[in-house]
């Protein structure tokens, strides 16, 4: 806000009084800034106490408020340094006036019509007052007391007075919601003034004092506070009033053509005034709903970037220059750890010597201007390393230009394990992709040296080279099954999900592997615990896909179980509300802590010859048909330790 500038004291005549002078001005004018800018300090300061009530969207605890605090910010043009960015001096003080006038609009308390009629009821308070003297004062004057107007200047001051006092009289009028006054409202003011001016303009037919002029208020209220049909009907009210009061001076014979003129003249001023004063109110309607609405708009798009920030997964702060933590998301106190998970508002990097290297990098990046390359990567708390990016602003006050600009930092963090899985998942996607390609091309060749050494096999041959080709023969069938796998697992393959039953199909695949595991029927009826519900059970699954995952499961189940009968148990049962539950244990050794963590990982195998994609493939078939596959360990002493549970989508009632 421009401080009020203080007059030119006179150039003194003396030369050497001049300095003396020139100072004492000078102390005028700083102890008159002074003294406006604490004035407007105390005035915001009320503003913002009278706002404690609504909620702080851009407090400085908030996302918004810890950046620019409502106020303007400029941001580096590029995140790793540069200049800072100046606007030009005109457009920010205009910016700044703007906003001064959008905060004051929406800040005040109730809507304008609501200010404007409690201004009405101190005016007409005020008036009432001033009226009761009047008599006295002209009396005093030498002119003669008239009692019917004492009495109505005391009954229009007793009607004001109460109306001023009383809160309850106006608060119906100033509704946030309502455009115009109410009736009754409109009655005990304008309609009171209406009559009580019209009525003292009429009984002083000598015009000793002009009272005319009193009627152009309610005409002005009218227009601001009724609708337009309203307010050119008080005007016109108004209007034959001053016609009937130059009527009276004929009567009294003190017509002229000057009066006559002078009614005409005012009852046009009456229309004007009633025009232009409800244009002025449509006008200051339109810009207050305007500031309400971008208000809240505003407001809006706070509350869904603060959403987003919240969650956003890479950790965002704001540090200023004296090292404070204005805020900072969940996923950045989590990173920190340790006072910063603690703190419930704004930490300083101090609390904490964990925080000390990215202390010193804060430290170093003010100094410099930009964050510094070799900083990239900070070392937190409990060996915890992080990516740093960052972007400077500068945050420029609104209610005191004299306020120097501060200087904010906002940091991002990203944890280098997100950082490094993220890149293993891209390598193994396009891994992924190489290897369905190469896969395809290799079925070709593969084919062809499956079907020549099938037809060696044809004839008979010597023992040693009868061996040989069945050694050709194994390796190409395990060459087989691991181009089927790649294939399988392949982006954009095909699949088809129908309704099957469960407890059929299970049953089935079971009776199949165990026919083809290699074990002897007596031995094989044994070493599985099959546990299947009586009743068909309805699944959303593909056939060929549920046999890929149950048979990869139960080799698995059979190559770490132990030799004992019921070794490995498989149970089918209905889950609480649709679908099913497979659960396939074994009760072999349990799996360890570090070999858990990699079981649904490409690649990743116990084995010498395993290709480490069977649970790999069994969830990518499984999230292909909205199912879920998962590892849970029994509970110590159970005898079947290592469970693996598939959940499967139920299918509706009518397919």
């Amino acid at each position: 806000m421009d401080a009020e500038r203080a007059p030119a004291a006179p150039r003194p005549r003396s030369g050497a009084a001049a300095p003396a002078a020139r100072v004492e001005e000078r102390r005028q004018v700083d102890r008159r800034q002074n003294d406006r800018r604490q004035t407007d300090r105390r005035q915001t300061d009320r503003r913002r106490s009278d706002r404690r009530s609504e909620p702080r969207e851009l407090d400085e605890d908030s996302w918004f408020g810890a950046l620019a605090g409502g106020a303007r910010s400029t941001f580096l043009g590029d995140a790793d340094g540069g200049p800072w960015l100046d606007d030009d001096a005109e457009s920010a003080s205009e910016s700044r006036f703007l906003a001064r006038e959008a905060r004051r609009i929406v800040s005040s308390e109730g809507s304008a019509l609501r200010r404007i009629f409690r201004a009405y009821l101190t005016a007409r308070a005020v008036l009432g007052a001033a009226l009761v003297l009047t008599p006295w004062v002209m009396t005093a004057m030498g002119a003669r007391l008239s009692w019917p107007m004492l009495a109505l200047c005391l009954a229009y001051a007793t009607q004001a007075l109460s109306m001023w006092l009383l809160p309850g009289r106006g608060q119906a009028a100033g509704a946030i919601g309502q455009p115009r006054l109410a009736r009754r409202q409109w009655t005990l003011t304008i309609g009171v003034d209406l009559l009580a001016f019209s009525a003292l303009h009429l009984l002083d037919p000598v015009a000793q004092l002009n009272f005319a002029a009193l009627l152009a208020l309610p005409v002005l209220m009218a227009g601001v506070m009724t609708k337009r049909l309203a307010a050119l009907a008080t005007a016109a009210f108004v209007t034959l009033v001053l016609l009937a009061g130059v009527w009276r001076s004929a009567a009294a014979g003190q017509f002229t053509i000057a009066l006559m003129t002078q009614a005409g003249l005012a009852g046009i001023g009456a229309f004007v005034i009633s025009l232009l004063s409800g244009e002025l109110a449509q006008r200051l309607a339109r810009e207050e709903r305007a500031a309400r609405g971008s208000l809240a708009l505003a407001r809006q798009q706070t509350r869904l970037n603060r959403l987003v920030i919240e969650e956003m997964a890479d950790g965002v702060m704001v540090v200023d220059r004296r090292l404070r933590v204005r805020t900072a998301n969940p996923a950045a106190r989590s990173m920190l750890g340790g006072a910063a998970s603690d703190a419930t508002s704004s930490f300083t990097l101090h609390d904490d010597p964990g925080w000390s290297a990215l202390l010193s990098a804060v430290e170093l990046a003010y100094g410099l201007g930009h964050w510094p390359d070799a900083l990239r990567e900070i070392t937190l708390a409990a060996g915890r390393t992080v990516q740093v990016r960052a972007r400077f602003t500068r945050r420029s006050g609104i209610d005191d230009v004299a306020t120097p600009p501060q200087d904010v930092c906002v940091l991002f963090l990203e944890d280098l394990r997100s950082v490094q899985a993220r890149m293993r998942q891209e390598k193994l996607a396009a891994m992924g992709r190489v290897s369905a390609g190469i896969a395809h091309e290799i079925r070709n060749p593969l084919a062809a040296i499956a079907q020549a050494n099938a037809l060696m096999l044809e004839d008979p041959l010597p023992g040693p080279q009868q061996k040989l080709a069945r050694i050709v023969e194994d390796n190409v069938e395990r060459l087989k099954r691991i181009v089927d796998d790649v294939m399988a697992v392949a982006p954009g393959a095909a699949h088809q999900q129908q309704v099957i039953d469960a407890t059929a199909e299970v049953s089935r695949i079971v009776a199949e592997w165990q026919a083809t595991c290699g074990l002897d029927p007596a031995a094989a009826a044994t070493r599985i615990e099959l546990r299947l519900p009586s009743a068909p059970l309805l699944v959303l699954f593909d056939a060929e896909h549920l046999r890929r995952v149950l048979v990869n499961l139960l080799d698995n189940a059979h190559r770490h179980a132990t030799d004992g009968s019921g070794a490995v148990r498989l149970e089918l049962l209905p889950r609480r509300k649709d679908g099913a539950l497979l659960a396939i244990g074994s009760d072999g050794a349990p799996i360890s802590a570090d070999v858990e963590h990699h079981l649904f990982e490409p690649f990743f195998s116990t084995r010498s010859r395993g290709t480490g994609l069977g649970l790999y493939i069994c969830r990518e078939l499984c999230e292909r048909h909205r199912a879920s596959i998962e590892y849970r360990a029994g509970a110590p002493g159970e005898r079947h330790r290592n469970v693996f549970r598939v959940s499967m989508r139920g299918a509706p009632t009518n397919p």
